[in-house]
């Protein structure tokens, strides 16, 4: 195999919109189709710095980045986090063609986690070995965005390949030939590269990103917070960690996470968020909204969702005196519910409460 990215920077100006870069995503929630509806009822503010405070795939932070913003993303899973570092935080590294040498270059010495411990459940016995190889490769990069830059295409690689693009189950009883299934890991990984390479610019702020729960976040001084939380629902799963726990654990290398070994899938102990229960949830938001006097509240909120409407409206009045609601017909679809595509019963409001 013979990779070659290519780097021309200047072939990439003849898009008029930067978000044409942004790699596309299935990741579950992802607000890729309601980026112009968010951002229209937001840019009459005149706002600089911005906190996507559940930053997820990206996708809601880097519209931001692009409309000139001062972006700071933080999500839990590491897996959001490398992202967020790799297209939000960075301004200017690219993996180049020596990067690429370094990365498929020769063989390095692993301990055989992954092949000892995924062994046909995801990947072939000769992929779980290209996931070691690789990772271990990704340590040789002396330059931390672009070690964000290779882990996500790693990710993404891994994302591609599996059918339905999720691990809550084993084998490939999805596999139907389509031309992501057919191409190998290397070549996602490779491809992969090229996607991220290109969705990185300059907006020339400071944009920053972190991992952890949003409560310890530290710096709590921002013009606008947006938030889009794993919402609590009795009709609908909520785990990120279920459907993306193999690629979490991949960003850290297994490290620091509790892999449940009883389970089939192998997947990670979920980590706990005041978000997760009907018991717990009310009192975050109050905590949520409290962490953030001076700035303004956008939150995005689907109408299966626990608080309801009427009861973030309410929670809401307490922190501002003036909250807007705009709402959006969507259809969502994630991971294995592309089936459902049409069912009423898939069919959400999309809301976003403005408080100021």
């Amino acid at each position: 195999m013979n990779p070659q990215l290519t780097l021309d920077r200047e072939q990439f100006e003849i898009f008029h919109d930067q978000m044409d870069f942004f790699p596309s995503t299935r990741f579950m929630g992802s607000k890729s189709k309601l980026l112009d509806f968010i951002w229209d009822n937001v840019k009459h503010f005149e706002v600089n710095s911005v906190l996507d405070a559940f930053s997820g795939s990206g996708v809601v932070g880097y519209m931001l980045k692009t409309k000139g913003k001062k972006v700071h993303s933080n999500d839990i899973l590491q897996y959001s986090s490398n992202i967020a570092k790799a297209l939000i935080e960075n301004n200017e590294s690219i993996i180049d063609n020596e990067d690429l040498i370094t990365l498929l270059g020769r063989s390095v010495k692993t301990n055989g986690f992954i092949r000892d411990t995924f062994r046909g459940l995801y990947f072939t016995e000769e992929e779980n070995l290209f996931l070691e190889q690789v990772w271990h490769r990704i340590g040789f990069l002396n330059n931390p965005a672009k070690k964000a830059l290779a882990l996500s295409a790693l990710a993404r690689a891994c994302v591609k390949k599996r059918p339905r693009g999720i691990f809550t189950y084993t084998g490939d009883r999805y596999n139907d030939g389509r031309k992501d299934l057919r191409t190998t890991l290397d070549e996602h990984f490779v491809n992969a590269l090229s996607a991220y390479n290109k969705a990185v610019f300059d907006n020339d702020q400071k944009n920053s990103g972190t991992c952890g729960d949003i409560f310890a976040l530290e710096n709590r001084n921002f013009d606008l917070v947006y938030m889009d939380p794993p919402y609590f629902s009795t009709r609908s799963d909520n785990d990120y960690l279920r459907r993306y726990h193999f690629v979490e654990g991949l960003a850290s290398y297994w490290q620091d996470v509790e892999i449940q070994t009883s389970t089939k899938t192998k997947k990670i102990k979920k980590y706990q968020t005041q978000f997760d229960s009907k018991n717990s949830v009310y009192n975050a938001f109050h905590k949520l909204f409290a962490m953030f006097p001076k700035s303004i509240l956008v939150v995005s909120y689907s109408s299966n969702s626990l608080p309801t409407k009427e009861e973030m409206i309410e929670i809401l009045k307490q922190y501002r005196k003036n909250v807007d609601i705009k709402k959006f017909d969507h259809k969502y679809s994630f991971g294995n519910q592309n089936h459902k595509i049409g069912d009423n019963k898939n069919s959400v409001k999309e809301y976003l409460f403005i408080a100021y």
